[in-house]
């Protein structure tokens, strides 16, 4: 059967509408074990020196006083409304700091997703064409050890071993580069708009190490998919047909071979984008990474309620929206697929 235009409209309403209860029923999980865990934070917020007064505003202020389903009524309302709530500690509005810290988290799972690309597929690559070879056998190694590291550990080797190198102590600019507006809140490209090679070259380097960590932990999914997907391909006619006509290996395996391999590996790398961006706490936070992930810890640690809550819905946006946009880019790398 053909596809039309229509069938993917009602495809992406289709996941939109699915999108509400997934949505619901992660503010509700979330909103009760924050709750639970401590009932009444307001002499955390207001500090060791608050006065009873200060501390009973709060407690009034937040319906603190009020049974859990009547707070979640307040919380539910105020979010419907576009309001977040409030920081406790910064008293900033968190869907403010989300959408702030946000392009920072996004530059850093895009370089890292550009590193797995470049990195992990040609690595695939090598493993199918070499398979049950030594070279199969050190792909594997390398990234069963990817998989196989603990996420803080392979953010505190590389700051610690690499880190003192490149001159970087954490951060996205060094403290002596010169200020760079924050216009898009991602450092490099918001150093390059400012045409300042310098911040440009600052940017990056900051940006290499959290990168490469978050692309190593991850770099088993690229390199995996497409070894599995060139094994299932090489075998086939259209494989061995450019190899009789003469082509090089490299073509036969890059051009032919490969271009039907990334169908499957392509989407499961966009569910791994989305993915990523959760896993951004501990990176962010071992590089002192100006994002969100970075945000989240701090929240959780300061039992700010309605900031951790707020990164749990963002967090789950960005999910099922690289998810929405794994199942289109399959439909439209593979025809043969219908939307459903």
């Amino acid at each position: 059967m053909g596809r039309s235009r229509s069938d993917l409209v009602v495809f992406i309403a289709k996941r939109l509408a699915q999108l509400v209860p997934v949505l619901l029923g992660v503010i509700v999980i979330t909103f009760f074990f924050t709750h639970i865990a401590v009932s009444n934070p307001c002499a955390i917020w207001s500090g060791p020196k608050a006065s009873p007064s200060t501390i009973a505003a709060c407690v009034k202020n937040n319906h603190f006083n009020d049974s859990l389903p009547v707070q979640f009524y307040y919380y539910l309302a105020g979010l419907v409304s576009g309001n977040w709530g409030t920081d406790p500690l910064f008293h900033s509005p968190v869907l403010s700091v989300l959408l702030t810290d946000f392009p920072a988290t996004l530059e850093l799972v895009l370089a890292a997703t550009f590193l797995m690309v470049f990195i992990g597929i040609p690595l695939g690559v090598v493993a199918a064409a070499s398979n049950g070879r030594i070279a199969d056998h050190l792909v594997r190694i390398f990234y069963l050890s990817g998989w196989a590291t603990p996420t803080y550990i392979a953010g505190v080797v590389l700051a610690i071993g690499l880190g003192p190198l490149l001159g970087v102590s954490g951060g996205d600019f060094s403290t002596t580069s010169s200020p760079v507006p924050a216009i898009t809140h991602m450092s490099v490209l918001d150093a390059i708009i400012a045409l300042n090679p310098g911040a440009t070259v600052d940017a990056i380097v900051h940006l290499i190490l959290p990168a490469v960590a978050l692309a190593f932990i991850n770099m088993g999914i690229a390199t995996r998919m497409t070894r599995t997907s060139m094994l299932e391909i090489l075998p086939l006619e259209f494989v061995k047909t450019a190899r009789m006509k003469g082509l090089g290996e490299f073509w036969v395996l890059y051009k032919h071979a490969l271009r039907n391999a990334l169908i499957t590996t392509t989407t499961v790398l966009g569910v791994t984008a989305g993915t990523m961006v959760s896993g951004t706490v501990v990176i962010e936070s071992v590089f002192v990474w100006p994002g969100l992930g970075r945000y989240a810890y701090e929240a959780i640690t300061e039992y700010d309620f309605a900031g951790t809550i707020g990164v749990v819905i963002f967090f789950a946006i960005v999910v099922v929206a690289a998810n929405l946009i794994a199942d289109i880019l399959y439909g439209v790398l593979d025809p043969r697929v219908e939307w459903r």
